[in-house]
């Protein structure tokens, strides 16, 4: 079963474009301060969706510490398919204990 997202709020090119442009602005002392916030206000972004695009940017980029979209992603799917793996080992000792008494059954009578 697979659930739906929900709509996103902001389109991809609007995030990248936003990230990348608070990241240039941060590299640049005389723009660093208050760079999420202005860009933000310019974009009609809410600041903390852009903060937390910008602080998942720099992780990617290796520039601060945390887990990469990559391994996030990664994870997400091992975890999906350990998941459907535990499902599938349920239902093998289900039918497995089922067969072995049908067989009992069969060898007592």
């Amino acid at each position: 079963m697979r659930v739906m997202a929900a709509p996103r709020k902001y389109s991809e090119e609007l995030k990248e474009r936003a990230t990348r442009m608070a990241l240039d602005a941060r590299r640049d002392p005389a723009t660093k301060t208050g760079a999420i916030k202005r860009i933000a206000d310019q974009l009609d972004i809410h600041p903390e969706a852009l903060r937390t695009w910008v602080r998942q940017a720099e992780i990617d980029a290796g520039e601060a510490p945390g887990t990469t979209t990559a391994d996030t992603q990664k994870i997400a799917d091992l975890e999906r398919e350990v998941r459907e793996l535990r499902r599938a080992n349920e239902i093998l000792k289900t039918a497995s204990a089922f067969f072995a008494a049908a067989e009992l059954d069969r060898k007592l009578k």
